[in-house]
């Protein structure tokens, strides 16, 4: 923090904010404050006013009418609102005031999508507390939480939200929900020692408490060593203000689409009024001319039919808990090549589960997974299938409880009460017949919980009965004797080292293990108000219980779907590596294990080399999970991000395509382009698919208007230099028909067309990759040159017949309509032949081609289409002319397809 009074606090050297190296009392005197009277009122006010107020900067909104202004930088509105202009300075009134209606229609369109994304900074702002203790001038006061100041003393117990980061002096039993900033799936218990070595990701600084983490268990006192947005949370505020997010692939692609075109139809208006003016023709009839070019090479129906797809692509996958907030990601699902996935809760079911119980003497596994009460306990070896002695530290020494199948409590010691219910145990009735006396709450110091029960032993005799549940090695160090058959036997090498192995190989399944214990005391020498930790002596070991967050049975699924369909699939995770590779491996994710620190360690050219072998990051902090995502994308993969904290926020923005859990935070949620309601990978999976289905149908639909873009520009160019039908082949309200009645119609046809075979087996289309493919250039190319060839042949054949070029314009114009019933059908495929029966397998296809073909009959039939389009009465054996182009289009579209196949095979 900048220093601006000598009153005021100067900020410590770089060096010096390591607080978590420095003894409380070294970081109260870095402060100058003394812990037990904490600031005075007057120096507070002095460092508040230097340093500002304890709160994240909050993002400007963007005026409404600026936002709608935006929607006007797009390539394809531009051209429109240009093409407008000029309808309005020749007086084509309905022309000008139809291209209007479309541009207001495409930005209202995007100002809605792009006001359901509101601001993630915003959301971490509002997630501000509102109050915090705090000693002053001696006394305890409550302040608003904005008011805080570097060297603030806060006073936090169970039930608090931590309201800014700070040194903890204090600790008693303190336990701080960290998961929303590290991604920890449990509780972080706190403690007042120093800390050396390399530099700990937060998660790691068990001796400092975050902005906005809220206390589950004990109490504390903290020094505020940071406030605003020089806390963790403030440097995520930070990521996410300088993190941009990507411009949608289908948005680029029809961005150079529009000005190729554009570039096309402007150096054919230079041609047509070139050759018309050394023709003599007035300007008048040059302009109707250029507009008629412009409003036909314009894809005026692609914005609406694109975004009509992809309205409903997003309500199919709001169907099934896949929620799209920017219709464009619809799409971007379609390019994934990668997917880096939050452990808790997505891949797992964030419910910890016991899974093995192991005694001195016997081993049992338990089936069942999450906090569902169904599942057993099996004796799997040993002498004695009697499990209750060896599990009741873990029901007597926990706070936790079961309410109608739920857990409310510590979720470890709600996997334990899980444990005690499938063997058989009355949880309420052991508690009742056990009656407390006292507790000693677990201490990450001595990493252990005791409670003291009345009890009665063996004989008869009434005892204190200590049971006590922690940390394998802490319960190791004070263990006397072991649970057997006969009682008790003496705790000795043999045992220890039992104890060891089967703890490390649970471990490396990747399960956190826990020991139970008990000891019994002599009533008369047992002082419920003394030393209680004094007691926790010479302990009966009775078991090992090792647990674990068990995989999605789904996710399992999932992940070798995704793989199936070349997408790599990666673990990302606050928990350490061991236990990520050990779900990973479960869950069929290849690769090594590495810590995020590791990983940031690299250089940029290792990072890239290493990538690809890489299958788990644990210990991730939300720079690494960018940077991650940052890695991968300079690999041109196309990236999927899912998280639910604070600290995924910057990397869901970072990430291609965002995916926020929807059981996660605001921050997250508001990052991202898509929510998961039911916060399941299998759904990733299916939103892939579904946008690989809808992207390879709007591939189909782009390569059919691309083709109709192209016979316009070249048949307005053929027109103009062999002086046919004066330059003008089609008027602009049967251009407009074309775009919207015959265009638009196979679009939303084709943009609901059958899931494509094979389509989850293929490669994910490269980052950059455009749709705009050689074998698509050469297919519309050759296809738009033959129908050109078509149209203006028929328009020269009326012209130089008696009919007249009225006529020759009809046949040319029903012809045309024919010809796109052709294409749409021959669009579906690339290769793939339309003279089989799947052709006719889409409904829409077959209803909108049949009603195609009756208004391509009707607009020369009706008097009422005749006045609207301005064509003429045409016989049989005039369709029959038109009639016979389309067919022999569809000729030369199978010789190409099979030429096409042919050159496949043979590559």
């Amino acid at each position: 923090m900048t220093v601006r009074s000598d009153s005021v606090e100067r900020r410590p050297r770089a060096s010096q904010d390591l607080w978590y190296t420095r003894a409380p009392e070294e970081v109260a005197a870095a402060f100058d404050v003394d812990p037990a009277v904490g600031l005075s009122g007057a120096r507070a006010a002095d460092l508040l006013a230097a340093h500002g107020p304890n709160a994240l900067p909050e993002e400007k909104r963007t005026p409404t009418w600026l936002r709608f202004l935006r929607q006007y930088r797009s390539y394809m509105q531009i051209v429109l609102v240009a093409a407008a202009v000029v309808s309005l300075l020749i007086q084509e009134w309905t022309t000008a005031v139809l291209l209007i209606f479309l541009t207001l229609l495409n930005a209202v369109i995007g100002l809605r999508q792009e006001g359901k994304a509101e601001s993630a900074m915003n959301a971490l702002q509002s997630m501000m507390k509102a109050t915090a203790r705090v000693r002053r001038d001696g006394t305890e006061a409550e302040v608003p939480a904005e008011q805080l100041v570097v060297g603030d003393i806060v006073l936090i117990a169970a039930g608090d939200q931590v309201a800014a980061d700070g040194r903890i002096i204090r600790a008693s039993a303190l336990q701080i929900d960290e998961s929303a900033l590290t991604g920890e799936s449990v509780p972080a218990a706190k403690e007042v020692g120093t800390l050396t070595g390399p530099l700990p990701a937060p998660g790691d600084q068990t001796n400092m408490a975050f902005m906005n983490t809220p206390v589950t268990h004990g109490s504390g006192v903290v020094v505020v060593t940071a406030t605003g947005a020089g806390t963790e949370l403030g440097k995520i505020s930070g990521m996410l203000s300088t993190t941009e997010k990507e411009v949608p692939p289908l948005t680029k692609e029809l961005d150079t689409l529009t000005l190729w075109i554009t570039a096309a139809a402007g150096l054919t208006m230079i041609v047509m009024f070139a050759l018309g003016r050394q023709r003599d023709q007035s300007w008048d009839v040059l302009f109707v001319s250029a507009v008629s070019l412009a409003i036909a090479a314009i894809p005026e129906a692609l914005p609406t039919v694109t975004q009509a797809i992809l309205s409903v692509g997003s309500l199919n996958l709001a169907e099934r808990n896949a929620i799209v907030k920017e219709l464009p990601s619809v799409e971007t699902l379609a390019f994934t090549s990668a997917i880096n996935s939050d452990k808790t809760g997505t891949l797992t079911m964030n419910q910890m589960t016991a899974v093995e119980v192991v005694t001195p003497t016997d081993r049992y596994t338990v089936s069942g997974t999450g906090y569902e009460l169904a599942g057993k306990v099996h004796h799997a070896a040993g002498s004695s299938p009697d499990i209750e002695d060896a599990i009741l530290p873990y029901l007597v020494a926990s706070d936790a409880k079961l309410v109608d199948g739920r857990v409310v409590g510590d979720p470890t010691e709600g996997a334990l009460l899980v444990l005690a219910h499938k063997a058989g145990l009355d949880i309420e009735g052991t508690r009742e017949r056990l009656p407390r006396l006292a507790t000693l709450p677990f201490d990450p110091g001595y990493k252990l919980m005791a409670t003291f029960n009345a009890a009665v032993d063996a004989s008869g005799r009434e005892v204190v009965r200590c049971f006590v549940k922690g940390a394998v090695p802490a319960m190791v160090a004070r263990a006397a004797t072991a649970l057997a058959a006969d009682g008790a036997r003496p705790w000795d090498a043999e045992l220890a080292a039992r104890a060891e192995a089967q703890t490390e190989r649970m471990g490396a399944e990747g399960y956190r293990v826990m020991a139970g214990a008990t000891r019994d005391l002599d009533p008369a020498a047992f002082d419920p108000e003394g030393d209680l930790l004094a007691y926790v002596t010479e302990l009966r070991m009775t078991s090992l219980v090792a647990m674990v967050d068990p995989p999605r049975e789904e996710a399992r699924a999932a992940v070798a779907g995704a793989q199936a369909g070349h997408i790599r699939v990666r673990m990302v995770t606050g928990d350490d590596v061991t236990t990520g590779a050990a779900i990973a491996r479960q869950l069929g994710i290849p690769g090594e294990a590495v810590l995020g620190a590791d990983f940031a360690a690299m250089s940029e050219e290792e990072q890239l080399a290493r990538i690809d072998d890489i299958g788990v990051v644990g210990r991730v902090a939300p720079e690494h999970k960018v940077l991650l995502a940052d890695t991968l994308k300079k690999k041109g993969e196309v990236v999927a991000m899912t998280g639910d904290g604070v600290n995924d926020a910057p990397a869901i923005k970072a990430a291609d395509i965002g995916i926020a859990m929807g059981s996660g935070t605001d921050v997250a949620k508001n990052a991202g382009r898509m929510i998961l309601s039911d916060d399941n990978f299998a759904t990733i999976v299916y939103a892939v698919e579904q946008g690989r289905r809808i992207y390879d149908n709007l591939t189909k639909y782009i390569r059919f208007v691309l083709l109709l873009l192209v016979t316009f520009v070249l048949t307005f160019l053929g027109a103009t230099v062999f002086n046919i039908a004066a330059g003008e082949p089609f008027t602009p309200p049967q251009v407009l028909w074309i775009h919207f009645v015959v265009n638009a119609s196979f679009g939303f046809a084709l943009g609901f067309d059958r899931e494509s075979p094979g389509l989850m087996l293929r490669r994910p289309r490269p980052r950059g990759e455009s749709v705009l493919t050689r074998s698509v250039l050469v297919t519309v190319g050759l296809g738009g040159l033959a129908i050109t060839i078509i149209l203006l042949g028929l328009t020269q054949l009326g012209r130089s017949s008696s009919d007249g070029a009225g006529t020759g314009q009809s046949v040319a114009f029903t012809a045309f309509a024919l010809c796109l019933i052709v294409a749409a059908f021959e669009c579906r495929s690339e290769t793939e032949s339309v003279l089989t029966a799947s052709t006719f397998d889409s409904k829409q296809m077959n209803w909108v081609a049949l009603a195609q073909f009756v208004l391509a009959v009707l607009v020369t039939q009706m008097d009422g289409f005749r006045r609207l389009l301005g064509t003429t009465e045409i016989d049989a054996r005039q369709f029959g002319s038109a009639l016979l182009a389309a067919l022999a289009l569809l000729l030369l579209w199978e010789l190409g397809k099979l030429l096409a196949r042919r050159t496949t095979r043979g590559t």
